[in-house]
């Protein structure tokens, strides 16, 4: 299946550099999303986040009229819906942006039009997806293609990995997964591999449980090293020294669209069985919690009190370094938990916003300032995220207690 139009509902962070590359391929691209910023942006050429090299990318494809944008979809051969899929209540997924997106482009999809679902997803809601339109359309039902193809790219290198990596696709059918691999190898130079829908959903969510489990391991060794007196990065420096050993890095928790939401999905899928990642899941959501005790503890040690007035300052609110994704970033807990000690004043320095987010907004014991203006004021240092900036700053320089929650300077 030869296709040379395709739609990406959701301009997002995974949506548009989806877009930016299947447009650079030669394909024409059109863009949907409900929010008409990144609408406006897309279409004037301009990237509505940051994510190094995409910029240069959608410039190049829009100055040639391969790209446009618009808050309603039209008639394509292709859908690609990349539209958030976070969890509500007791962890379980929420799939209405999924249920809305289908409802939006069922009037437009035509017969043999191939409809991919990219956004993380449990097993199951592909299929879910194309009884949602072909219950919408009844006259088209047996004759659309509907396939999953989920995103396996790191934010910061976007648009290096989304060229380079290898892809899943997993159709309801045969044609669809090969339909799917056509597409994606318009513009992937990875190994592109076929399955069935539900076990390409599964892939993903196995993908990042895998990395939510070894980090809740780093976490707790940090938690441990702690309590005995331990300099956890020392250990672990020293522990992957042997040849079969990778410890990653403890951190002040697990955020971001993938790591922090997908381990749930497969917990909700199996309660009964997924015990090992549930207890990961929640040693990682504990973590905030834990950098408070700590922060307590360097409080304690210059002579404060419960109600005495004290600057702190919050090094970093993204969810990971040298980016501007805020989404479940365990940064932005601790900054709220630090501003609801009281007494406390929280000085944030996130050299990648213009603007607090929503949360921290408003509150006013709690400024966005620059580096030197929070270094200058605090009486004591919270590092969260090593950006670039707070690793080229000599630790040496800073003179006040500094909890180095992310190996910051290490």
């Amino acid at each position: 299946m030869t296709v040379k139009n395709v739609e990406v509902i959701g301009l997002g962070y995974i949506g548009l550099p989806t877009a930016v590359a299947l447009a650079g391929a030669g394909l024409k691209v059109k863009g949907v999303d409900t929010n008409p910023t990144h609408v406006d942006a897309v279409n004037a050429g301009k990237v509505p986040f940051l994510e190094p090299g995409l910029d240069e990318a959608l410039r190049a494809v829009h100055e040639r009229g391969m790209i446009s944008a618009s808050t309603t979809p039209s008639e394509a051969e292709a859908y690609i819906i990349s539209v958030p899929t976070p969890f509500k209540g007791n962890h379980e997924a929420d799939l209405s942006y999924v249920l809305a997106a289908a409802d939006e482009i069922s009037p437009y999809v035509a017969k043999g039009a191939l409809v991919i679902l990219e956004s993380t997803s449990p097993p199951g809601t592909t299929e879910l997806m194309a009884e949602r339109i072909e219950k919408n359309r009844p006259d088209l039902a047996g004759s659309l293609l509907f396939a999953h193809a989920p995103e396996r790219v790191l934010p910061g290198r976007i648009m290096v990995e989304i060229f380079d990596n290898d892809r899943i696709v997993g159709g309801l059918t045969s044609e669809a997964s090969e339909a799917a691999r056509d597409l994606y190898a318009t513009f992937c130079k990875g190994q592109i591999r076929m399955t069935n829908a539900k076990t390409a959903e599964m892939s993903k969510l196995a993908e990042n449980s895998f990395r939510d489990v070894n980090i809740a391991y780093a976490n707790e060794l940090a938690k441990i090293c702690e309590k005995l007196g331990i300099d956890v990065w020392e250990l672990i420096e020293l522990a992957n020294l042997h040849p079969r050993v990778n410890i990653l890095r403890p951190g002040p928790g697990v955020g971001g669209h993938c790591i922090a939401v997908d381990p749930w999905f497969i917990v909700d899928a199996a309660p009964e069985l997924a015990n090992l990642i549930r207890t990961a899941r929640e040693v990682n959501d504990s973590r905030p919690d834990d950098v408070m005790a700590e922060v307590r503890t360097i409080l304690s040690s210059l002579g404060w009190k419960e109600g005495d007035p004290v600057t702190l300052a919050a090094l970093g609110l993204a969810f990971k370094p040298d980016v501007d994704d805020l989404r479940a970033s365990p940064a932005i807990t601790v900054a709220k938990k630090l501003a609801e000690l009281p007494g406390a004043s929280v000085l944030v320095v996130e050299p990648n916003v213009d603007e607090l987010p929503s949360g921290l907004a408003g509150l006013p014991n709690v400024l966005l300032v620059s580096l030197e203006e929070a270094l200058s004021g605090a009486a004591a240092v919270v590092g969260l995220v090593a950006h670039k900036q707070f690793k080229a700053l000599d630790r040496d320089s800073i003179k006040v207690p500094v909890l180095d929650t992310c190996g910051i300077w290490r």
